[in-house]
């Protein structure tokens, strides 16, 4: 019977033993999954800051393209101002040819006419209004610059 009692008392020691390194186990396992629970709440609060991040990139890039579509409307805009300018410079350019030219030929055809003559003769005559029997105002110069 003793021996029967200390085989009792030496399995006893190793259940104790066990329970021991199970209770000691089952601690560390909790304190590794608090240190899960605290790791993961980390990684939510970071996926809802990155998140947050991505938010404002997007909003940034919608205004950035807002922007971006308003001076391509202006640039635009510019062009057609330009191109207008260039269509009127041009129009302008041939106006002053065209008139350049006639005014070179008025001058070519009133320098056939003596003028000067003309307002002399028209200042010795009696009816100083009348010339060749048609009026002409005698107070009106009848020079042109040549």
């Amino acid at each position: 019977m003793r021996s029967l009692a200390q085989r009792a008392s030496s399995a006893a020691k190793e259940i104790k033993t066990l329970i021991e390194a199970s209770v000691t186990t089952v601690t560390t396992g909790e304190s590794q999954a608090e240190q899960v629970r605290r790791t993961m709440a980390e990684i939510q609060q970071g996926a809802g800051k990155v998140a947050d991040v991505v938010d404002e990139i997007s909003a940034a890039s919608t205004e950035q393209s807002r922007g971006i579509a308003q001076v391509n409307q202006a640039v635009s805009h510019m062009d057609e101002v330009t191109q207008q300018n260039a269509a009127l410079v041009e129009e302008l350019s041939a106006a002053s040819q065209s008139m350049t030219q006639q005014m070179q030929a008025l001058r070519e055809a009133v320098s056939a006419f003596n003028l000067g003559q003309m307002q002399a003769d028209a200042r010795r005559q009696p009816s100083a209004g009348m010339h060749g029997g048609r009026h002409c105002a005698p107070d009106v110069p009848m020079r042109l610059a040549a």
